[in-house]
């Protein structure tokens, strides 16, 4: 079997990778005990890399194009695929030794990956602050300018010590809360009960996330929260994926 290539982006840190959403497939590749390279591209170089692989770009909200990784390719076949989800699908149907949609659960994992995040564990402006710091200098540039045109904000006023960065600690902690609730509820051991999945995977991608380019002392203080158990969550999951 040919190694599949996934298309990341790379950092100042260990080891490289960070991205939320990049390390949803790159958990599922572990998992699944599948060979695979990293092909590393900085911000800038996206779009460019993208359209030379022939994928069409995804739309903002307002009309322009966009192109992001992940991608996939697989030369086993010549697949190419983009999206983290629609990745861990191809995978799944694909390479289905290891399920990570067991008993039929893809659509509602895939109402989930939609709903669950954005409410559990949001992303504040503090975290794009420390990931432009772990960047690249060219793909730092990159994120600073893009997000604050997005934002329509100046970068500086982004997570500036005070009451906004306060606000973002004190949202952050709210949403983890919520996350608490939702995990009390259920009662078991992974978010589809009994059996590891892809939701245990996106809970996990976004907690890997707040590890990497957070300040040691900040990753301390979300571990503290809900009796530590976030810690637990995707120290859990690593270890399931390999990647303890």
């Amino acid at each position: 079997m040919k190694p599949l290539v996934l298309y990341d982006i790379p950092s100042q840190l260990p080891g490289s990778y960070w991205s939320p959403n990049t390390s949803k497939p790159r958990f599922v590749l572990s998992y699944k005990e599948l060979p695979f390279e990293t092909v590393w591209v900085e911000y800038p170089d996206i779009a460019t890399v993208v359209k030379s692989l022939g994928l069409a770009p995804k739309k903002r909200s307002d009309g322009s194009d966009i192109y992001t990784v992940p991608v996939l390719s697989d030369p086993n076949n010549g697949a190419l695929i983009d999206e983290s989800l629609e990745i861990a699908a191809y995978l799944e149907k694909t390479y289905p030794a290891k399920p990570i949609f067991p008993h039929g659960s893809e659509m509602l994992i895939r109402v989930f990956d939609s709903a669950y995040l954005d409410d559990a564990h949001p992303i504040v402006r503090l975290i794009y602050v420390r990931v432009a710091e772990i960047l690249n200098p060219v793909s730092a540039e990159f994120f600073r300018r893009t997000r604050s045109e997005r934002l329509q904000l100046p970068w500086e006023e982004f997570s500036p010590e005070g009451p906004k960065r306060d606000g973002d600690w004190a949202y952050l902690e709210q949403g983890f809360n919520k996350g608490e609730t939702l995990r009390e509820k259920s009662g078991t051991e992974w978010v589809m009960g009994d059996t590891f999945s892809y939701a245990d995977i996106i809970a996990a991608s976004r907690l890997f996330w707040y590890k990497r380019v957070l300040k040691e002392d900040e990753w301390a203080r979300i571990s503290s929260w809900n009796g530590g158990r976030w810690a637990k969550v995707l120290d859990k999951v690593q270890q399931e994926c390999h990647l303890a």
